[in-house]
């Protein structure tokens, strides 16, 4: 298992320079004001200001710096060096407060001891996950009681498919999965190359792991878009943004989110 962890840091570390000047990242618009939160957490979340928040699996920490510019108290958290030493670069160029973290997940609990109002994760975490009953684990270890854990993923639906929109994969396999394939979700023609491994699972799965933890499911929601071209050649931005499918007769469960209470 170690060794899969090692060799996923080694891809994020490298994907990062990629990541930071791509276009979908947007970093000069970022740097100019613009949040990099997308409507769904934004309106599902709502009131942060004055609020806790960790953000675990943070890479290079936009999203995290966005929470802190309309006034969370933010610790980002992610297993790359080179995401968090960004991430804490381009908070201190902009003088916006957040702290960040290099720990992995799991080992989370040996490196930081504090308790938040809200827990957030966002788009494309859950299948570097081994371990996804530990990971509730670590969820509801840093939760306040009271407080909020919210995700909002690709849905676990989307894993069976290949990136020619093939059935190709079982869904009640959680792997791992060895990826050798090139590019990254920001670019599929950038050259970046490693072996990567990956876990699947479902969404009752995720569901489960959260009850056994003892908190309260307050809504799962399913969309029907997402925020980055999952499927090469297929897909093409709405007028919000979101990246649907280019024939408008197919209509899968692209996106959710839950939210759940301690």
């Amino acid at each position: 298992m170690k060794s899969y962890i090692k060799r996923n840091r080694d891809w994020w570390n490298a994907a990062t320079s990629i990541h930071v000047k791509s276009k979908l990242y947007n970093l000069a618009s970022f740097k100019k004001g613009k949040t990099s939160l997308q409507k769904i957490e934004i309106s599902e979340l709502k009131n942060v200001k004055g609020k806790t928040l960790l953000h675990l699996m943070c890479h290079f920490g936009l999203d995290s710096i966005s929470w802190a510019r309309i006034g969370a108290k933010v610790t980002g958290v992610d297993f790359s060096a080179n995401a968090i030493n960004t991430a804490r670069k381009i908070s201190e160029e902009n003088n916006i407060a957040a702290s960040f973290i290099c720990s992995d997940i799991y080992n989370l609990p040996k490196v930081l001891h504090k308790k938040y109002d809200i827990i957030f994760m966002s788009y494309g975490v859950l299948l570097w996950l081994p371990n996804l009953k530990k990971w509730a684990g670590v969820i509801n270890k840093f939760l306040k009681k009271g407080g909020t854990f919210y995700i909002v993923e690709l849905h676990p639906f989307t894993n069976i498919l290949s990136y020619d929109f093939k059935i190709f994969y079982d869904y009640f396999d959680r792997g791992p999965y060895a990826d050798d394939s090139s590019g990254t979700y920001t670019n599929w023609n950038s050259k970046i190359k490693g072996v990567t491994h990956q876990w699947d699972y479902t969404i009752s799965d995720v569901i489960n792991v959260l009850i056994e933890e003892k908190l309260k499911i307050e809504f799962v929601h399913e969309f029907p878009f997402t925020m980055y071209e999952q499927f090469p050649g297929l897909m093409k931005k709405n007028k919000n943004g979101q990246y649907v499918f280019k024939n408008k007769n197919i209509q899968i469960p692209l996106l959710f989110s839950l939210k759940a209470k301690k």
